[in-house]
């Protein structure tokens, strides 16, 4: 019988006392630890899932190189950061004269634009009040401007906040990728480090299955959701290059922003072509090309993305997606990978509880992964 004081567990106060104050110590330790990091938490982040993408290319050059896995991940981050910070300085310069050049000529008042076609004003629900304000503009663009103040100032802050939070992005994305570079040369034991912890958290049976669904997931969100992006807004920029339509960068820019985020592209797509079809000089021939040319690009994730997302992971197509668009309602861009993950790695652990509640204590929803699951 224990006694009044002692707990039917066998605890005295004093080990509940010990107990707590361990507890309490872990947790302010775990709390000033996390406030240390917080800050490079971003970087960080990037950084291990740019390391997971890039790694099968790393171990290919590092293969080419003799083994040499220092010398492979620098050359490589190095590659990854000039194609970023090369065109995002050159946009920029190129921006920054525009503008310039924009300033000048509203301050001698030679600042103009060119009539619309008569086909704008018969465009469905906007065509007739685009049609005008179009036409007003093109008249006197000065006097518009000023009528037009305050709109235009509330359309030039938002351009500005996005300006500021694009380059942000891509200042995490370069450093993201330092760090990369940093994982992918002590991929190995990194790797080997990171199945420790999950051997530990989830056990040995299910660590290597853990690290592997991980990996597997992050390709294949890169490869069904980014790469898809990236093949259409390509295929956008090139047809509007081929077809003499204007701001064929930033339409492109805002097609591959409108793909990652999941809406469909058919609402860049349409007003492009009615804007083609348009024009009065364009040939009918021309018109059907690219007609067909932008309605392809605008529904290709249609055919693309079950064909590559969830490739390789053993989950429904459906819970990556949720996950991935999830994360990036949370987490922002970051969050279409970390968000796949947790859900992802949360219906394996789900369905591997409800498959020991059927008796089958030996199958587990675990993902097929690949070879490579180093960093």
């Amino acid at each position: 019988m224990p006694g009044e004081n002692q707990p039917a567990s066998g605890m005295t106060p004093k080990s509940f006392l010990d107990t707590m104050i361990i507890l309490s110590v872990i947790g302010i330790l775990g709390y000033f630890c996390f406030e240390v990091i917080s800050p490079f938490m971003p970087i960080m982040v990037w950084g291990l899932m740019l390391a997971v993408m890039l790694y099968p290319l790393q171990q290919g050059l590092a293969r080419r190189l003799n083994g040499r896995q220092g010398a492979s991940a620098t050359i490589l981050t190095a590659c990854a950061v000039l194609m970023i910070v090369g065109p995002v300085a050159v946009l920029g310069t190129s921006f920054a004269t525009q503008v310039v050049e924009w300033n000048q000529q509203f301050e001698n008042h030679e600042l103009s634009i060119s009539q619309p076609g008569p086909g704008v004003a018969e465009w469905p629900l906007v065509g007739g009040r685009l049609y005008g304000a179009w036409s007003e503009a093109a008249t006197n663009f000065p006097e518009f401007l000023d009528t037009h103040r305050d709109e235009i100032k509330k359309f030039a802050a938002v351009l500005i906040s996005n300006a500021k939070s694009i380059l942000g992005m891509v200042l995490v994305l370069v450093g993201g990728l330092i760090v990369a570079g940093i994982m992918m040369a002590w991929g190995e034991s990194g790797s080997n480090a990171l199945l420790r912890i999950l051997n530990r958290v989830s056990g040995a049976e299910a660590g290597a299955s853990n690290q592997k669904l991980a990996v597997a997931t992050i390709r294949s969100v890169v490869a069904g959701v980014v790469g898809v992006a990236f093949i259409q807004a390509l295929i956008f920029g090139i047809g509007l290059l081929l077809a003499g339509i204007p701001a064929a960068g930033v339409i492109a820019l805002i097609v591959l922003l409108i793909a990652i985020i999941q809406m469909p592209t058919l609402i860049v797509a349409i007003p492009v072509i009615m804007y083609l079809w348009s024009g009065p000089d364009n040939s009918v021939v021309g018109n059907v090309f690219f007609t067909v040319l932008f309605l392809a690009a605008g529904l290709a994730d249609n055919v693309l993305k079950p064909l590559l997302l969830g490739r390789g992971v053993d989950a429904p197509m459906a819970v990556i997606l949720i996950g991935a668009l999830g994360g990036m309602v949370v987490s922002g861009f970051i969050g279409l990978f970390t968000g796949a993950v947790v859900l992802t790695l949360g219906y394996k652990l789900f369905m591997g509880w409800v498959a020991e509640g059927d008796g089958h204590t030996g199958q587990a929803v675990a993902g097929t992964g690949e070879s490579d699951t180093a960093v």
